[in-house]
């Protein structure tokens, strides 16, 4: 889906998500370093992205799409197996 497809809630909820993660990204501190933002603060922004992506998956499913996907990580075995395909030479 291209950005001329979204709603402006949709261009909105993605705006915000990523100026969040950003901030996140940016201010995470070296392990064993003090985070300069207090507790309060990180868990207002956790709030914020319970309720982008709560909002998010309200309008997927108005617009009747429906989101299976699921996150996995990397040390887990994979569900699908990608099987090469070459075309057969022409004789």
């Amino acid at each position: 889906m291209n950005n001329d497809e979204l709603s402006k809630d949709q261009l909105i909820l993605i705006a915000m998500r990523k100026t969040l993660s950003g901030v996140v990204r940016e201010t995470t501190p070296p392990k064993g370093m003090r985070h300069p933002l207090t507790e309060a603060t990180v868990e207002n922004i956790k709030h914020c992205f319970a309720l982008i992506s709560a909002r998010e998956k309200e309008l997927a499913e108005a617009n009747g799409h429906t989101n299976t996907a699921r996150p996995r990580y990397v040390d887990e075995p994979k569900t699908s197996h990608v099987v090469p395909f070459t075309r057969p030479e022409k004789k």
